[in-house]
């Protein structure tokens, strides 16, 4: 092999489709763009969700709720999570290094999903009303 003869494999390289080159071509007179219209001709062109002077659709629809910018910094844990974690005392920087919950995370709450046997005490950790009478009643503690 020479670094002359170097070409790229078959079928790698094509030609640039030169438009509006007569007749033969196959692509000449209106270049693929139809007949006249906004999107015939050069520079013109709509921007996303314009609908020829309508009303949009992002417009024409209510808007209706919103979502917390605060989310992120909020996470929770079920009861099953913290029975498999198999720690007796849990709190936010157990469950960040075992990766239970977010790295943002800074308040965390325990749900009532599942089942929980062993005893556990959380500190700065809440829980909803269920998962604490559950952590309760197998021995353990909320602070």
């Amino acid at each position: 092999m020479e670094l002359n003869s170097i070409k790229p494999a078959d079928g790698a390289k094509h030609y640039k489709r030169r438009v509006g080159r007569g007749i033969g071509s196959g692509i000449g007179k209106t270049a693929g763009r139809g007949h006249k219209g906004q999107k015939s001709r050069a520079g013109g062109y709509h921007k996303v969700g314009f609908e020829g002077g309508q009303m949009p659709m992002q417009r024409r629809l209510p808007k209706r709720g919103f979502k917390s910018h605060l989310l992120k910094f909020n996470a929770e844990i079920t009861l099953t999570a913290l029975e498999q974690l198999g720690v007796d005392s849990v709190d936010l920087l157990t469950l960040k290094q075992a990766g239970l919950v977010g790295e943002l995370a800074k308040v965390v709450k325990v749900i009532k999903t599942g089942e929980i046997s062993k005893a556990v005490k959380l500190n700065g950790i809440g829980a909803t009303a269920g998962a604490k009478a559950a952590i309760e009643a197998a021995g353990g503690s909320v602070a």
